[in-house]
């Protein structure tokens, strides 16, 4: 990966076939509704599915291929979603508590029970 860049862009109608057979493979969702796809040399290598609520984007669901795993392509997918989220005039990037420690090692907080991380 070294070198290469990654490029990530908004989930479409037309990649519903290629999020299934990438969560079929690596885990997650495998209809997801709205979110980024991160591509590496054409490939498909990280999926974050997302909702926008209130004064928030939630963190739904965030699969990178497990060989590229720890090679900061979670960190860049939710670096993406937070200029996305500024976009859209939120302030928070919320998550659930499971990836708990991945998501404090890129600046989330836990609050009240939610990994929050403030956009901007």
């Amino acid at each position: 990966m070294k070198g290469q860049k990654l490029f990530v862009r908004p989930i479409e109608a037309a990649d519903a076939d290629a999020v299934r057979a990438f969560a079929a493979q690596h885990g997650g969702l495998p209809e997801a509704r709205s979110g980024l796809l991160g591509k590496l040399v054409g490939e498909l290598v990280s999926v974050l599915a997302m909702d926008v609520e209130g004064d928030a984007v939630r963190v739904v669901d965030l699969v990178v291929a497990e060989e590229l795993r720890r090679k900061r392509i979670g960190r860049v997918m939710l670096n993406e979603l937070a200029a996305l989220a500024a976009k859209l005039e939120r302030n928070w990037l919320i998550a659930d508590v499971k990836h708990a420690e991945f998501l404090r090692h890129v600046g989330f907080t836990e609050e009240q029970g939610v990994m929050k991380r403030r956009v901007g």
